[in-house]
């Protein structure tokens, strides 16, 4: 194998980005996932919160 071969080889398999798209949709989809449980868990607390005021204000 000589140096130029051996470029080429790397060269093309630096290129070739057909498995670095499947990786980047579950990256993607990863960080979208972790993003919505995180809203869901805000979005409890609060309602939560607000339920408890309003038992509060209607207790005796």
């Amino acid at each position: 194998m000589t140096f130029a071969s051996i470029k080429t080889a790397v060269m093309k398999f630096v290129e070739d980005e057909d498995g670095l798209t499947i990786v980047e949709y579950a990256v993607a989809g990863g960080l979208v996932t972790v993003f919505v449980v995180a809203a869901f868990e805000t979005l409890g607390t609060n309602v939560n919160t607000v339920i408890e005021a309003l038992g509060d204000a209607i207790a005796p």
